[in-house]
């Protein structure tokens, strides 16, 4: 299985998927400010993987504060959770992590700093191995309705390489190929960073996957083709509503999929449901550098002073969505009602 991060003798290692397909490069990080820097830069990158890093991170700030106090620990802890939490606004993991690690920190404060210390380490190491369970559970829920040999389309990078390990959407590929179910994935470039056409073909090259490299905007010459059996896609974050963020250029695939009367899918693990925020219109979306959209690979490839929009993520209805794949079950056609039901009484 690949490894995007991990922690080993008081460090974190996090493989550099800027460099990805064409080289394997491993970033150590001795202090929060490098695994701060590599989310910023997305050298990790994938809602669930950068909640694993800013745990991670978090981890490594505590260790390096200096405090005579409790107080004053806690104060320059919630300090350094409070970069983090800047860093990407729109995935909703990130929260989720900090949120967590910072609650069990608080529920021991009456413990040595030594001690909590530990405690931090640990939980940001179980968070890790906690989401490669949780994705091969999303994987086995999603068979529920891949139940034949299929062609899939998928869009940006939901693989091991976007959680820590395994994947969402991808995990869902993965475990339909396990049963013979999968006839061919294609993969979305997804521009303006290109996460399918680097990362995901890597990942599935990797597991001997039929795959096959198609440009965003072939989509829809696909659906009226009839060559795409269903779409799945991964998610950044889910409103209350069953509305769903996800990397730009899933608003788009969600509409052809209607048109076409073609499946639309997606998978995400429970903590990237945000039931806090009632719709989608309420999540924040990035707004990434113009540079992304201008150059490639460092090589400029747009007039100069043109004005650039990049937004990273963009919203679908819940209306566009067939079913949301997660590690507690499948909720079909999700809507306020059936997101209540589901995560608030249990599925």
């Amino acid at each position: 299985m690949i490894k995007p991060i991990w922690w080993k003798e008081g460090k974190v290692y996090i493989l550099d998927q800027t460099k990805l397909p064409h080289k394997k490069e491993v970033i150590e990080c001795t202090n929060y400010r490098k695994v701060k820097l590599c989310i910023q830069r997305m050298s990790i990158r994938g809602a669930p993987a950068i909640g694993i890093a800013s745990a991670m991170g978090l981890a490594l700030g505590a260790m390096s504060i200096t405090a005579r106090t409790r107080e004053e620990f806690f104060k320059k802890l919630q300090a350094i959770a409070d970069q983090f939490l800047h860093t990407r606004p729109t995935g909703a993991n990130l929260f989720w992590a900090i949120d967590r690690v910072l609650g069990l920190a608080r529920k021991n404060r009456d413990k040595s700093l030594a001690q909590i210390r530990h405690i931090i380490e640990k939980e940001s190491i179980n968070m890790l191995k906690e989401d490669v369970k949780l994705n091969k559970r999303i994987g086995k829920n999603g068979l529920k309705l891949i139940n034949k040999p299929v062609n899939i389309l998928t869009h940006c990078n939901t693989g091991s390489l976007a959680t820590g390990g395994y994947g969402t959407a991808l995990g869902v590929i993965r475990a339909a190929h396990s049963r013979g179910r999968i006839k061919k994935v294609f993969v979305d470039e997804t521009r303006p960073a290109l996460q399918g056409a680097r990362l995901t073909t890597w990942e599935l090259l990797h597991d001997k996957i039929p795959s096959v490299l198609v440009t965003d905007n072939m989509a829809g010459h696909l659906m009226q083709k009839g060559i795409v059996d269903c779409v799945i896609v991964g998610a950044d974050r889910v409103a209350a509503n069953g509305d769903v963020v996800n990397k730009i250029g899933t608003y788009t695939l969600a509409v052809l999929a209607k048109h076409h009367r073609v499946p639309f899918y997606v998978a995400a693990p429970s903590a990237t449901v945000d039931m806090s925020i009632n719709k989608g219109e309420d999540i924040v979306i990035e707004e990434r550098a113009p540079k992304e959209v201008l150059e490639f690979q460092r090589r400029r490839i747009a007039p100069k002073n043109v004005a650039v929009l990049n937004p990273a993520f963009d919203l679908t209805p819940h209306e566009l969505v067939t079913a949301i794949i997660t590690d507690r079950g499948v909720i079909r056609r999700p809507d306020e009602k059936e997101m209540v039901r589901f995560f608030e009484l249990g599925d």
